[in-house]
């Protein structure tokens, strides 16, 4: 179900802005600023006392209840940290692990999209036996990173079998070797359309959660990189919360970590870890992948795991490398360099309530002045 026209552009309606209490005295005309003449602003206003040659500050905002020396503070209660999130957000839940090993399998990505696929196992394999019950896999770890490559390296993820042989092989190890693997992400073939797509599977080996990359690569940095993916994929249209054997797992792929609209739904949608796998590039990698991986973590003071593709110089597209594992307070818990390489680190979710009772912003948000809507829950409601 969709939200309607009018219930979505009822949250703009004036009544919701009634600015009557305000003008009921003639305001004088606004100190002007060149930098900030907006009409829809209430500046403060400066004037000279011809009695005192003193400055003095007259506030017209009062009615506004800003700060003042002589207002009241504003209590906890007010700011409605419940109303910060639209639905409210759903606690944490208990995970069925407190406390295990992931494996971020950095890979090097080939044409021979068999080798890929046994390099990949091989890769899975060997993660498992180092304790790992939880694998995660690059950007499209079986395909080069290229429009040409998309369409044809694509498979038929729903059909599977021999038309997927990527997820047949992803599906069969999990199932033997009882693990959970996020699985990368491959291009996928659905109708006449092209994904950008990643696979969850559990420990039964079946296909627990579908992840289409809902922000497409379509960047232009002159002298530097452009890539426009767009021209071959199809922006995905669902954000991806999967519960697990190893908790509950929000899923995005590469430029979605980008958006931190996306990771506050799935903090939201109580999710204990983020995983994305991603192939950021020479230009953008070192200023921003790190970077954006702490910040994802420590605004929603929870997990996040990346897996990228190892270096190849020689591809059209390089990618960046740095697979990590980043802890609920930002801290970097484990990273690799840039060739193929497999690293074990430990999750402990006790740190996240032990960082959110530290640092309690889940209680803190100001929901009296802005929310965070979750249009697919706020639908499921409504449709309720």
């Amino acid at each position: 179900m969709k939200l309607s026209k009018s219930s979505s552009s009822s949250l703009f309606s004036s009544k919701h802005f009634n600015l009557s209490p305000f003008i009921r005295d003639p305001i004088p005309k606004p100190f002007s600023h060149s930098h900030c003449n907006s009409p829809y602003l209430i500046h403060t206003q400066i004037y000279n006392n011809n009695n005192n040659n003193n400055n003095k500050r007259l506030n017209y905002n009062q009615n506004l209840k800003l700060h003042s020396t002589n207002s009241a503070p504003i209590m906890a209660s007010s700011f409605k940290p419940e109303s910060a999130r639209a639905p409210p957000a759903i606690p944490l839940p208990a995970p069925p692990l407190t406390k295990f090993k992931i494996a971020l399998c950095q890979l090097m990505v080939t044409a021979d999209k068999e080798r890929n696929i046994a390099e990949a196992r091989k890769a899975i394999e060997q993660a498992a036996e180092k304790g790992a019950k939880l694998v995660l896999l690059p950007e499209i770890w079986n395909s080069p990173y290229s429009n040409d490559s998309f369409p044809v390296y694509a498979e038929d993820i729903d059909i599977g079998g021999n038309a997927s042989p990527s997820t047949a092989m992803l599906s069969e190890v999990s199932r033997l070797l009882k693990i959970t693997i996020v699985g990368g992400s491959i291009p996928e073939r659905s109708g006449d359309r092209l994904y950008n797509t990643c696979c969850v599977f559990g420990t039964d080996g079946k296909l627990k959660a579908k992840h289409r990359k809902i922000h497409l690569f379509d960047i232009d940095i002159p002298g530097k990189i452009t890539f426009i993916e767009s021209k071959t994929l199809t922006a995905g249209e669902t954000p991806t919360v999967v519960d697990t054997e190893v908790g509950r797992i929000g899923i995005g792929i590469c430029y979605d970590i980008r958006f931190p609209e996306l990771a506050m739904i799935y903090a939201a949608r109580g999710a204990h870890l983020l995983c994305y796998p991603g192939a950021f590039n020479m230009t953008t990698g070192p200023l921003h992948w790190e970077l954006l991986q702490r910040a994802r973590a420590v605004d929603n003071q929870l997990y996040v795991a990346t897996c990228s593709p190892a270096r190849n110089a020689g591809a059209g597209y390089v990618a960046w490398g740095h697979s990590t594992l980043v802890g609920p307070f930002g801290e970097v818990l484990a990273t690799t360099g840039h060739d193929q390489e497999i690293i074990i680190a430990e999750i402990d979710y006790a740190l996240i309530e032990l960082r959110r009772t530290n640092l309690p912003l889940t209680k803190q948000r100001r929901g009296d002045l802005y929310q965070l809507v979750d249009i697919q829950r706020q639908a499921a409601t409504l449709g309720d």
